[in-house]
């Protein structure tokens, strides 16, 4: 299967950072599926979608307890 048509799975990590992984392969430690799967081009249309602030949870924490 190429690059183009092979399925994927958006992973997402404690920080809420969010990446694309091959729905064929194990996960890497500290990522799990976030629920949307499909082509490459799909996922990443998901993700722009959904992640709209790009700071790690814990800055984002970190942040609100300092404000």
């Amino acid at each position: 299967m190429s690059d183009q048509t092979e399925e994927m799975l958006v992973v997402v990590n404690d920080e809420e950072q969010y990446s694309l992984w091959p729905a064929t392969r194990a996960l890497p430690q500290g990522w799990r599926p976030e629920g949307f799967r499909g082509s490459r081009e799909d996922c990443l249309a998901h993700i722009n979608q959904i992640w709209t602030d790009m700071r790690p949870l814990s800055l984002r924490r970190a942040m609100g307890e300092a404000g």
